[in-house]
């Protein structure tokens, strides 16, 4: 073999040893990377209660390969700095004190609960039914007001405006109880309960209190919209 083929054969080993090199480096700083993001995500995970039939997803933003983060030889160290609110979008430090690094992580939340949506666009006016309504899993960070979990809690009810397929019924947007509507008083102080006809005298959403009357002695009082066709009294 001549000393030129050794020499040729001896560029094409370096060469390869580099590729080899430098292509474990690449690996392991992505696997660096990948630990920094599931760190971040588990740090914020801890520290949200996710309700039985929730659901929770986070998703730590990408990190610029070109971060040099060498291998940190104790447990990386993780704080949401300030006074963040864990909702929507929230920051995670992730540290290394032997290695003397840092790096800021942005992590995506959304917790997902199950909430009644319009099944079909629901128009004002409309009568609530089973048809009308389905159950599926919303992001709470959009939820503003009354929001419901079960259809049966607002079948019977009235649409205040029009809601959109696949929105979710909130409150406001339709009437338990609804002006001119006939229906139940309870009346009670915890022990003894008294129900009775009347007519309510305004809209009602669940929770809110309307004037209704009486219908035996015309009286008119203030109680609670309890549930459908209900006002609820205490005395």
């Amino acid at each position: 073999m001549t000393q030129r083929t050794h020499l040729k054969l001896f560029v094409i080993f370096i060469g390869f040893m580099s590729i080899f090199f430098s292509t474990n480096i690449w690996a392991s700083k992505q696997t660096t990377l990948d630990t920094v993001q599931h760190t971040a995500e588990r740090h914020v995970e801890q520290l949200i209660n996710v309700p039985e039939r929730g659901e929770l997803k986070l998703t730590a933003a990408s990190l610029d390969s070109r971060l040099r983060l060498s291998e940190c030889s104790e447990p990386l160290n993780s704080t949401i700095p300030g006074k963040q609110s864990l909702t929507g979008n929230v920051t995670v430090l992730i540290s290394c004190s032997p290695e003397n690094w840092q790096v800021y992580v942005p992590v995506r939340i959304q917790l997902l609960l199950p909430r009644v949506v319009a099944a079909t666009p629901l128009a004002r006016g409309l009568v609530l039914n089973a048809s009308h309504l389905s159950v599926k899993l919303v992001e709470s960070r959009f939820q503003r007001g009354i929001v419901f979990e079960h259809p049966t809690e607002i079948i019977g009810s009235k649409v205040k405006r029009t809601i959109k397929m696949g929105e979710a019924v909130q409150g406001n947007d339709i009437c338990l109880v609804c002006r001119n509507d006939a229906v139940i008083i309870k009346a009670g102080n915890g022990g003894l309960n008294v129900i009775t006809n009347g007519t309510a005298l305004s809209d009602g959403a669940l929770g809110e209190q309307i004037r209704v009357q009486n219908t035996k002695s015309k009286r008119i009082i203030d109680g609670i919209v309890s549930a459908v066709g209900e006002v609820t009294v205490n005395y």
